[in-house]
């Protein structure tokens, strides 16, 4: 039997973290909020005789991605016009780079399965955002808010093959666009969208087979869903001796299934010409070189850092740099006197399993990073153990109360005190005489046992140590009586 995979490359929509939009001086604004038509202007309406300009700070924001995905940075740039027409799209075609783009050439590397994939960067090039089209029952209205946005449209090599590669393309770039401060990552907003190219071949083989596009996914997770139906679909197409066609495809979030928009166009369907109204760009040398010093620690970077010198785990240091909130909390906890693992393991563990139930980020939580440290120290000091640490943290992600104060309230504090464990401890022996005489006679499991049963009566909040050291002196003390 055939096997098959798939070949996929994506293209990336990001829109510009600017205060202005592409070609015009309106602001951009967030198009979920702001009332319809609100933010636009002649140029963006595209009425006639206005001029575009060019918008300098979203120049830098693409050189700044196209740097960190190892680009070459390219001196002459044009703008195109590429025409193609929608409702919400006023100019009837869109001002594009083509022939001659931003940057060029690059490449991303992703770990999967313990792998390392690098994944060709064809180009990143800068373009205007369209209008938005909202639908009401039987009626279409068109919103020009976001029209004229700027974005960097990043397109990859058909250099992945499999659906857990296109998610760790996926998530390595967004962290990217958040690390560099050119995009917040909200794809809930419509800020961020992919495309992906799929088409399959038998494994092995190279060639190079027809593709379909799906448009508009505004997710990772329905950017993998997508992904995965359509190679199901494409082979069974394939196995059951049809062909797949060109087309660009749409995705239904509800019956999780790709369907058919339109023929694929090619290049030469969207008229590409130069640009009349824009002189070609061309960048200098020495800006880009300025703009180099700028970039920030990014995500790989700081993971060897995470590794090399706070002696962190590979799988930690990948989970906490791949948001760049959660690493900047991470940091901001190890500024006091604290031990790195330790407030990995506890941030990783106990806080992130409290976010997944809350459905929150962690710019939402209000334990704070030194709240957190707050904690952790109560348990070095043994005034609490962690068990009642762990129902601590909970109560104070509930609350924002600080630990000092949830231990108070609720009497959580630690018993070390060896007079009143040895007190309980009795107590239990007395209570549990078969238990105790099964374990004089050998069976040593029993010994956890009694000192749960100890934990029991302490409601968690007896020092384990000080438990183990009495009850093993005193057991011993019988079994030589």
């Amino acid at each position: 039997m055939t096997q098959y995979e798939p070949v996929i490359g994506l293209e990336v929509h990001a829109e510009m973290l600017t205060e202005s939009k592409m070609f015009c001086a309106c602001p951009v604004v967030d198009s979920t909020e702001a009332p319809p038509n609100t933010t636009v202007c002649p140029v963006c309406t595209a009425q006639p005789g206005v001029l575009p300009v060019i918008n300098r700070q979203a120049v830098e924001y693409g050189i700044k991605v196209g740097l960190a995905l190892n680009c070459t940075i390219n001196e002459f740039n044009q703008f195109a016009r590429k025409s193609y027409f929608y409702p919400d799209l006023p100019k009837g075609y869109q001002i594009s780079q083509y022939e001659h783009p931003l940057a060029s050439n690059g490449w991303l590397d992703i770990d999967v399965d313990d792998e390392t994939r690098r994944i060709g960067i064809t180009r990143a090039h800068l373009e205007e955002d369209t209008g938005k089209n909202i639908h009401m029952g039987s009626s279409s209205l068109v919103d020009l808010n976001r029209a004229g946005v700027p974005l960097l449209e990043i397109v990859s090599e058909p250099d992945m093959r499999s659906v857990e590669e296109v998610e760790a393309y996926a998530r390595k770039l967004r962290a990217i666009l958040v690390y560099l401060g050119v995009n917040h990552g909200d794809m809930s907003k419509g800020v961020l969208r992919f495309e992906a190219n799929i088409s399959v071949r038998p494994t092995g083989s190279d060639e190079m087979n027809t593709r379909t596009e799906i448009k508009n996914l505004n997710s990772i997770r329905s950017l993998v869903r997508a992904s995965q139906y359509e190679i199901a679909r494409q082979i069974k197409l394939v196995e059951s001796g049809g062909q797949v066609i060109q087309q660009t495809m749409g995705f239904n979030e509800e019956s999780g299934k790709t369907t058919v928009q339109r023929s694929k166009e090619y290049a030469d369907d969207y008229r590409y010409f130069p640009e009349p109204d824009l002189p070609p760009l061309n960048i200098d040398r020495a800006w880009v070189a300025a703009i180099e010093k700028t970039l920030p620690e990014l995500p790989d970077a700081k993971r060897e850092r995470f590794i090399d010198e706070l002696g962190l785990s590979v799988q930690d240091a990948g989970v906490l740099v791949a948001d760049k909130a959660t690493a900047e909390y991470f940091e901001a906890a190890l500024k006091a006197d604290v031990d790195a693992k330790t407030v990995a393991n506890w941030v990783t563990g106990e806080l992130f399993r409290l976010m997944n139930a809350a459905g929150v980020e962690i710019e939402q939580v209000k334990v704070t990073p030194e709240a957190l440290v707050d904690l952790i120290k109560l348990v070095e000091a043994e005034t609490i153990n962690n068990n009642t640490a762990k129902e601590v943290l909970e109560a104070m992600f509930e609350t924002g109360h600080s630990a000092g104060e949830i231990v108070k309230e609720q009497g959580l504090a630690q018993i070390s005190d060896s007079s009143a464990l040895e007190a309980i401890i009795e107590q239990v022996l007395e209570a549990n005489p078969e238990p105790v005489e099964k374990y004089l006679g050998g069976k040593e499991g029993l010994f956890g046992w009694l000192v749960g049963q100890v934990m029991k009566e302490t409601r968690g909040q007896a020092n384990a140590t000080v438990v183990n050291q009495i009850m093993r002196e005193r057991l011993e003390g019988m079994r030589k009586a």
